[in-house]
């Protein structure tokens, strides 16, 4: 994933179109929508999302189709793997380090809706912490999640809601 090369994804407004596919080249777009229409043939609609990634490597809806298609599939482990990616790549573009446990609220707009970047940031990094829980790295899922409530200490996002099931874990009637 290189969002770099593209003009498309220059301002913070642009990213944000592009997460819902705006600037797609047509073809990319077209086996996007194809992975969709097959999504029930796992080899074949994976196969369609790795043709739009060849196509559009760049491309941010691209990689969020590509998370979605492992996260609905169960396949968390590939889908950690994409949100890293795509998490480096936004701590990238933000200007941050790659190392999230030394990011700081001060070093991006973090508490901004309006800051598309920061806040794709945000949300990778929620997506990161809660597939670490969701694969049993508990210690990993709390520390990401406290790192994002540190950077988002209002809880726009909801990060306190992943600190409460993780206190729960053991305790409530419904665990086993």
């Amino acid at each position: 994933m290189n969002l770099d090369n593209s003009a498309v994804l220059a301002d913070e407004h642009a990213m944000e179109a592009a997460c819902f596919g705006a600037g797609l080249p047509p073809d990319a777009e077209r086996e996007l929508r194809l992975a969709g229409a097959t999504y029930q043939h796992d080899q074949i609609a994976e196969t369609h999302l790795f043709n739009a990634l060849a196509l559009a490597p760049w491309h941010i809806a691209v990689h969020i189709g590509l998370y979605r298609f492992y996260f609905y599939k169960g396949r968390l482990h590939d889908a950690l793997r994409v949100a890293l990616r795509c998490l480096d790549e936004a701590a990238q573009r933000i200007g941050v380090s790659k190392d999230w446990h030394v990011v700081r609220a001060t070093d991006a707009e973090f508490n901004s809706y309006d800051a598309i970047l920061p806040r794709f940031y945000l949300f990778t990094l929620k997506a990161y912490g809660y597939l670490q829980m969701r694969v049993g790295n508990l210690d990993e899922g709390r520390a990401v999640t406290e790192k994002l409530l540190e950077l988002d200490p209002q809880d726009k996002l909801g990060g306190k809601v992943l600190i409460n099931v993780l206190d729960r874990v053991g305790t409530d009637e419904y665990d086993d």
